[in-house]
């Protein structure tokens, strides 16, 4: 399960700046993660993706929360 981690306002601003600061989409980087090892921990993921591509640790939870309510909105639908 997906850990709140910042406001959601601030959550929506770091996503925003991910394309600008990494020079990928935010759907490159949730691909990444839906290609990556089966982890099923939220840090897990976060130091996952901070070794693969040295983000910094805000973008990688960012990132991580983002996938995870992406993924149980799936499981919804």
């Amino acid at each position: 399960m997906s850990q709140m981690i910042f406001s959601e306002e601030t959550h929506r601003n770091l996503l925003s700046r991910i394309p600008e600061r990494t020079g990928r989409e935010v759907s490159d980087w949730l691909r990444d993660l839906d290609n990556g090892p089966a982890l099923l921990r939220f840090e897990e993921k976060v130091d996952w993706l901070r070794r693969e591509s040295d983000l910094s640790h805000g973008y990688a939870k960012a990132l991580v929360h983002e996938y995870d309510l992406r993924r149980a909105a799936r499981k919804l639908g």
